[in-house]
């Protein structure tokens, strides 16, 4: 059975920072990320990286704020994020999928992250 398990989210005040974790297990995946949903929005695309190359992949909103990372032995992926601001607010989910070209079918329960102004 494939399980994402997320942690480390909570309440920081802007300008802070918090680090994001996810551990897997049940299988290997080609890709892994986060993704967010800020309430009465449509979930969105945070960050990703490609084991096979170790390319890593930033939504705009996020670049040079953001640094995602991992450990493909311990299946793990990491959001590192500074320099928060309000509109960072969201559920932060870690997602992962089988093959490179493949969509995100595997899902965390995701985590709360509240930026306080």
């Amino acid at each position: 059975q494939v399980q994402l398990v997320e942690s480390g989210g909570g309440l920081v005040q802007a300008g802070g920072s918090l680090r994001l974790s996810c551990a897997a297990s049940g299988r290997t995946f080609s890709n892994m990320g986060w993704f967010r949903q800020a309430p009465g929005k449509e979930r969105e695309f945070v960050a990703a990286i490609s084991w096979g190359g170790g390319h890593t992949y930033y939504a705009d909103s996020v670049k040079d704020r953001f640094t995602v990372s991992g450990d493909n032995a311990k299946i793990t992926v990491y959001l590192q994020m500074n320099s928060l601001k309000p509109e960072d607010t969201a559920v932060y989910y870690c997602a992962a999928k089988a093959t490179l070209h493949g969509i995100y079918d595997y899902w965390g329960q995701g985590t709360q992250v509240t930026v306080s102004s």
